[in-house]
């Protein structure tokens, strides 16, 4: 009797402990379901880091503000070089920096459109970037002399006669900086919506640009000699115009064409889609057009497209 009751207790005791390990192990396994999946070494994908796809043709507006220097110190040079070439102030005078430089200011609009290649997060392309500016001008205007010059070299030697010519050169100069294009090759970094870049490449630009010297020259021979008595005496000239090298000579070209190079970096945020906006940096380093180094620095913004 209690044999039995003693068998029925421990039936009634195996299936809840066998009910029980069903349970457990029905909720271990819809737990692990559940777990999030970078538990198990992967990302979901509302955690993912791809960035946006920038590869392919885009197109786009923008506006600036730019600066330029330029360097007008030796911009007539090449003109006195004509008044006095052949002379014994040739030389002399190709030493001299009449004029000044001119810092200017402006405002400008233009477009660009270019070619990305997209390499995981590396972003190569090649873009064309044209440029209007408004009233770009500088100017400078100077004068200096008298200067006096003693025997230059190549004046005949006479024994006793000192020469001296008294040069005064008056000049002014003028350049415009109407538009420019560039071509660039660049790279970039494309980290979620942003995409930093540098770039480089040649630069066209157009130019006015004006310049004229008026010189004016006067000669005095000096005698010194020396009498019996060792007594030395210098007569001073009577000074006299020399007309073959007190000319005024002016220059001047329009839409003129000259070519640089450009370097710079900027950003670039897509906005929506395949619309984006950027703001650049760029310096811009032409050739000297007539003897005048000109150099330009412009701040962008712009908006663009890609297809």
């Amino acid at each position: 009797m209690i044999w039995r009751k003693s068998k029925s207790l421990m039936g009634v005791a195996m299936r809840r402990f066998l009910l029980t390990a069903v349970v457990v192990g029905l909720a271990s396994g819809a737990s692990a379901a559940d777990l999030p999946d970078y538990l198990r070494g992967s990302i979901p994908p509302t955690l993912s880091t791809t960035t946006r796809n920038w590869d392919g043709w885009y197109v786009g507006g923008q506006i600036g503000y730019s600066s330029a220097n330029m360097d007008f110190s030796q911009s007539v040079v090449g003109l006195t070089n004509t008044i006095f070439r052949n002379s014994v102030l040739q030389q002399p005078t190709s030493q001299l920096s009449l004029l000044n430089k001119a810092n200017v200011q402006g405002t400008g609009f233009g477009g660009f459109v270019g070619r990305n290649y997209q390499w995981d997060d590396l972003v190569f392309g090649v873009e064309a970037n044209y440029n209007y500016v408004n009233r770009l001008v500088g100017a400078s205007t100077a004068s200096i002399g008298p200067l006096q010059i003693v025997d230059p070299p190549g004046q005949p030697s006479t024994p006793g006669v000192s020469t001296s010519y008294f040069v005064t050169l008056s000049g002014n100069a003028r350049a415009q900086i109407k538009d420019a294009i560039t071509f660039r090759g660049r790279a970039g970094w494309a980290t979620d919506n942003f995409l930093p870049y540098v770039f480089g490449g040649i630069a066209v630009g157009r130019m006015d640009v004006y310049r004229n010297v008026t010189s004016a020259v006067t000669r005095r021979d000096d005698v010194t000699s020396t009498d019996i008595f060792g007594v030395t005496t210098t007569v001073i000239g009577v000074p006299f115009a020399v007309p073959s090298v007190s000319q005024s000579r002016t220059q001047e070209r329009t839409n003129n064409f000259v070519v640089g190079w450009t370097g710079g970096l900027g950003l670039e945020y897509m906005l929506w889609n395949c619309l984006f906006v950027r703001g650049e940096w760029e310096y811009i380093k032409f050739l000297s057009v007539e003897n005048t180094p000109v150099t330009m620095n412009s701040a962008r913004f712009g908006v663009g497209y890609k297809f």
